[in-house]
């Protein structure tokens, strides 16, 4: 999918899938992201704080589910992480992640990753 989008289309969707509305995997575009992107890339207007707050609610309300292999883990992503991450950092609260948290989406990254080849 991402050898047909343009390389601003697939720098909204990564911004989107890594900030926005998270998700354990971003190899896919579910059709409401798809509407948000499109939203975005047609100058639609776009309440962004809603549509995280949404996310948000959705997903502190989702039931946890266990690992298959072993019970005593959660078998869910972690929502917000860099967000959650970056406003306890800005509190000075303590902070050591025990997953690695996406760096900034900058030119650097834009250009190694959607940039024609």
């Amino acid at each position: 999918m991402h050898t047909i989008m343009t390389t601003l289309t697939q720098t909204w969707m990564t911004l989107l899938l890594s900030n926005v509305l998270p998700s354990d995997h971003n190899s896919d575009l579910p059709l409401p992201k798809c509407q948000l992107v499109y939203a975005i890339l047609t100058r639609m207007s776009v309440h962004v704080a809603q549509v995280i707050a949404n996310a948000i609610y959705l997903f502190a309300g989702m039931v946890p589910t266990r690992h298959p292999l072993d019970q005593d883990q959660s078998n869910r992503a972690l929502g917000f992480l860099a967000l959650i991450t970056g406003l306890c950092q800005s509190f000075g609260v303590p902070v050591t992640p025990s997953k690695v948290i996406r760096p900034p989406i900058t030119r650097a990254f834009i250009e190694k990753y959607y940039m024609p080849r």
